[in-house]
């Protein structure tokens, strides 16, 4: 057997592919390159990059060389549209960086945004009478979903109903208001001191504490006493957490989530201490059946005639049902100022349930229960 040199082989060699023009990166060394046989000449360095910078623009030098769309059919490269390159500040990695970016970018905005209001600004004073009218921004509260029981001052089914529910006797005039506030079982000092604050806001209200009574017992002993309404002010961690609005004899009884408590002393530039004057009573933007219902159940805790040389009063403000309300006092500083000055306390209802007759926590049937799965699908749709 005789050996052979494995120089001596000749093994056929294959075909050569052209060679493809890779990227300048800086760790290739810089030295003279050899193209493999049967490869194409690379053409020179400024004539590549400035092949590279066109075809990033759009293709213009492979259309110049014969390689581009133009010799494809495609339109010549004095008529094709080149697009910016499209950028995101979410696409910055450096954190410090993209947050200077996107400040940048709402300084930008803020600028241009200014510039366009002057710029309507001087078109409507150059216009004078003749300017259109400005539109109406748009919000939640004008974008909202229609509700099919909107109250009609005007409908006669609203009047009969007004006659004939459980607050008749008070708009009548047959009944005057009396209130007993209470709390749940052993209230903390700052539940106590709500309540007492608020008895200074309602008149004719009177303050007692639970000692264990369940509201079942203290129901009948309210009617006995001839009060027209319970007040119980629940709390959680020492903080009041919950109210429930039992008008009596015969309900509704309204639970509501309290929320955002804010005492006298915790309220900046407050007046000094309410006076015993009949406050005034607003009741704002409950227009659906239900809203009224709850206008008329606050209305009747309050009694008819306001003594308006106190000048005070109490709003309950109804806005994407929430009831916010507020006691201040008013001073008239001209005939076109006037001055208010917040009193105290303020807090925050938001409704949970609306039960037919007094308190029954088992066998009472619900008017309304608020429900978040089903009812809260939409933010533009309200129940109040």
């Amino acid at each position: 057997m005789t050996l052979v040199s494995p120089f001596q082989l000749r093994i056929p060699l294959a075909p050569a592919t052209p060679a493809r023009s890779l990227p300048h990166s800086p760790d290739r060394p810089q030295g003279p390159r050899t193209a493999p046989p049967g490869a194409c000449a690379a053409p020179p360095r400024g004539a590549e990059a400035k092949g590279q910078g066109s075809v990033g623009a759009g293709g213009s030098a492979m259309a110049e060389h014969g390689g581009g769309p133009a010799e494809r059919g495609g339109p010549p490269a004095e008529q094709r549209v080149l697009f910016p390159p499209t950028f995101s500040v979410s696409e910055i990695k450096n954190k410090q960086r993209r947050h200077f970016m996107f400040l940048r970018w709402k300084q930008q905005q803020r600028k241009e945004k200014l510039a366009a209001k002057k710029k309507r600004r001087k078109e409507r004073e150059a216009l004078g009478d003749k300017a259109p009218p400005k539109p109406i921004p748009k919000t939640i509260e004008n974008q909202r979903v229609y509700d099919e029981t909107t109250v009609d001052p005007n409908d006669e089914e609203v009047a009969f109903d007004e006659a004939t529910d459980e607050f008749a006797p008070y708009f009548n005039r047959q009944t005057v208001p009396k209130i007993l506030i209470t709390t749940s079982d052993r209230p903390r000092g700052r539940t106590v001191r709500f309540c007492e604050q608020l008895a200074t806001v309602i008149p004719n209200s009177h303050v007692y504490y639970r000692r264990g009574l369940a509201l079942k017992r203290i129901i009948p002993q309210c009617i006995a006493r001839d009060f027209t309404d319970l007040i119980v002010i629940n709390e959680d961690r020492k903080i009041p957490n919950g109210l429930v609005l039992s008008h009596l004899p015969d309900g509704p009884t309204a639970h509501f989530r309290m929320s955002s408590v804010r005492l006298r002393k915790e309220i900046k530039r407050k007046g000094k201490e309410p006076t015993e004057h009949v406050p005034e009573v607003i009741l704002n933007n409950f227009t659906t059946r239900l809203g009224h219902s709850l206008g008329r159940m606050f209305a009747s805790l309050f009694p008819h005639d306001p003594q308006f040389i106190g000048r005070q009063v109490a709003t309950f403000h109804n806005q994407r049902d929430y009831i916010f309300f507020r006691f201040h006092r008013y001073i008239f500083k001209s005939e076109k100022k006037v001055g208010i000055q917040e009193l105290g306390p303020r807090f925050t209802l938001k409704l949970r349930s609306l039960q037919k007759g007094t308190f029954d926590s088992k066998f009472g049937e619900y008017e309304w229960i608020h429900k978040r799965r089903e009812m809260d699908t939409s933010r533009r749709k309200f129940h109040l």
